[in-house]
């Protein structure tokens, strides 16, 4: 080798956005003039300025060659101890390349931006923002996420809640709001909240955003359900007031052509008819002959009439029978011999109507109706409880005009007492699927709690009210136009 090389020094260190410099020495120990090319190489190359790119030496004589290293502010300088080379080629003699090797150690550095996708979240009961955590440094960083607001008028379901990213990557956290307290009616209120990126030893970063929560039911129902209310309530007290009162005239009639002295038709009595007794003497034949003329032709037709009308009467008892259908077995009919069985118990049975289908067999107290994952829409749900003082409903189907792509409750809720069949929907030819409904039952007499299967093989889990409130209701199925329910299970 004709060549001799030091790198000074040969270990450096340089900071992400900053530069340093490290000096090669080489000698020319041949005996003839050379020039030598250089040439970084490595993963650091990208990052590395030679100059000047060649030199030329006279034979015994050292030059100087420096190495500017200047890496990015990014997660492309990975941080800690990077090897680099450089390759050094001798125009006369090619084949003698050389490749001196030093250490060039970055500095580790941490940046993280975090941001929410979308920063304002709509609906009723949940809102489901993601907060997108991007590591813009060179290191691994570990975090955890929590939620705030002020008045605490959210609840947080942060999902998953620590987080490690690597440099150059990103993660996404899925949160669910929930307000506390629903509206039930009147416009829509703004709840800001803050989702905070907490790192040991570092100032959390808080990412606001805004969740907007909608009423239950919109202004205009509750004053529908006032009006019909108001209405309902005003024709029952004109009808108490203004009652017609009806009498017949027959007897009045009666009285005024001399008729008055007919005699009073029997009351009914509970005991039963008493046989004829033996006292009572026959007519002798001749007699009989004598007075009534024909009258044994006429006897023995109204005897032979007779049977034959108990023989008609029996066989047409017999028809009836065999006609006669088994009752359709309703949520009513099963909740009812849970009653029995139970008197102090609290029940609820239930089946669904499937396009194409028909009604299901009844379910109760948790059971499964209808056909999970079948694709086939529910249009109808009938609901029976006992120990509840009764239910009320009300289904909840797609609105094609809804700009949020969500349903409307198709009418006022139906109201029933125990013991009573609940219809909500519609088993018509045609009629739009039921994307879910709502079930409430009395306060004082416990809670509901539900699941059901939406039409994208999901679950939903279970849901449950408090006991005690004024009105414990859970609404069954999803708000999405494109969806439908397929199965459910209810409990109280």
């Amino acid at each position: 080798m004709s060549l001799w090389t030091s790198l000074e020094p040969a270990s450096a260190t340089v900071d992400p956005g900053s530069s340093t410099t490290v000096r090669l020495r080489l000698r020319n120990t041949g005996d003839v003039v050379d020039e030598y090319r250089f040439e970084a190489v490595g993963t650091l190359a990208p990052w590395t300025v030679v100059e000047p790119q060649s030199l030329r030496l006279y034979p015994g004589t050292t030059g100087t060659v420096e190495l500017t290293f200047a890496p990015p502010r990014t997660p492309d300088a990975t941080a800690g101890a990077n090897p680099y080379a450089v390759r050094i080629t001798p125009t006369e003699h090619p084949e003698a390349t050389t490749v001196p090797e030093g250490n060039l150690t970055i500095t580790p550095f941490t940046e993280v931006r975090a941001e929410l996708v979308p920063t304002t979240v709509k609906g009723r009961f949940r809102g489901r923002p993601k907060l997108a955590v991007d590591n813009l440094g060179n290191t691994k960083v570990t975090a955890s996420v929590s939620g705030s607001d002020n008045g605490d008028q959210l609840s947080y379901d942060i999902h998953p809640s620590n987080v490690q990213i690597e440099p150059g990557r990103a993660a996404f956290v899925e949160a669910t709001l929930k307000p506390r307290q629903i509206i039930w009616f009147g416009s829509a209120e703004q709840r800001p909240y803050t989702l905070a990126v907490r790192r040991s030893g570092v100032t959390p970063l808080d990412v606001e955003g805004t969740y907007v929560q909608r009423g239950f039911l919109p202004r205009w129902l509750a004053v529908c359900l006032s009006v019909s209310m108001a209405l309902a309530i005003t024709c029952v007290m004109l009808w108490i007031s203004y009652r017609p009162q009806v009498r017949s005239a027959a007897t009045e009639q009666l009285q005024e052509v001399g008729v008055s002295n007919l005699p009073p038709v029997p009351s009914p009595t509970s005991e039963a008819p008493k046989a004829p007794t033996a006292d009572v003497p026959a007519l002798p034949p001749a007699a009989a002959g004598t007075q009534q003329p024909g009258g044994a032709e006429a006897g023995a037709g109204a005897g032979a009439g007779a049977e034959a009308g108990a023989g008609a009467g029996a066989g047409g008892g017999g028809s009836e029978e065999k006609e006669t259908e088994a009752p359709e077995r309703t949520a009513a009919t099963a909740v009812r011999q849970l009653a029995a069985d139970d008197p102090t118990g609290r029940h609820i049975c239930y089946r669904v109507y499937t396009a194409g289908q028909g009604w299901s067999d009844v379910a109760c107290d948790g059971a499964t109706a209808g056909t999970a994952g079948g694709g086939s829409p529910i249009t109808a749900v009938n609901t029976a409880s006992s120990g509840t003082k009764g239910t009320s409903s009300g289904a909840f189907i797609p609105d094609p005009a809804s700009t949020e792509g969500e349903g409307r409750f198709r009418d006022p809720w139906s109201n029933v007492a125990d013991g009573v069949d609940n219809y909500v929907g519609s088993t018509e030819k045609n009629v739009p699927h039921m994307m879910g409904f709502v079930l409430s039952v009395d306060g004082g007499r416990g809670n509901v709690c539900h699941t059901s299967y939406v039409h994208n093989d999901t679950w939903i889990n279970l849901a449950c009210d408090k006991p005690g409130d004024e009105l414990n209701f859970t609404y069954v199925g999803t708000h999405d136009n494109k969806l439908w329910i397929e199965a459910i299970t209810l409990t109280v």
